[in-house]
């Protein structure tokens, strides 16, 4: 298989699942700085995360509990990231790290962009090999409701 053909096939595997990766909860090994108070509310939320022309929307339900995991970590289950660089005020947030899946491969992920209590909107990207340029990517989501339907999905 030609690189171009491999890089190109590699891409469009790799950036549907780290558009998801950069937003769903926190990682165990992410450094667990508080989030500050009101960044988000909990509630019923909806966002969406595209890369390279393809997005994905969801729906959950997010306790108090679970906001700092929410808005502040950006991994999912299969991505485990940690963000050394993580700032967060006055309505704008920036996270840098990097994400490893369970077979070892990592990607550095940057983002950052404003946000309120009910809506944030974050630009960036991953880089899926040292050397090579960001592939941009953003999340955007909004809190629908406080309260949560009966069949919601928890976060």
């Amino acid at each position: 298989m030609k690189p171009s053909a491999l890089l190109t096939r590699t891409l469009a595997t790799a950036v549907p699942v780290l558009a998801g990766a950069l937003m769903l909860g926190a990682s165990a090994a992410a450094p667990q700085t508080p989030a500050p108070a009101q960044t988000v509310l909990p509630g019923y939320w909806e966002y969406t995360t595209r890369a390279l022309g393809a997005g994905d929307t969801e729906t959950k339900c997010v306790r108090p509990s679970e906001i700092n995991r929410f808005f502040g970590g950006l991994s999912t289950r299969r991505w485990r990231c940690t963000y050394p660089v993580r700032e967060v005020g006055n309505g704008q947030a920036r996270f840098e790290g990097v994400c490893r899946d369970p077979k070892g491969r990592s990607v550095n992920v940057r983002l950052n962009g404003p946000y309120d209590a009910e809506n944030f909107h974050f630009r960036g990207g991953a880089q899926l090999a040292r050397g090579l340029p960001y592939i941009p990517a953003s999340i955007t989501a909004r809190r629908i409701s406080a309260e949560c339907p009966a069949n919601a999905e928890y976060f």
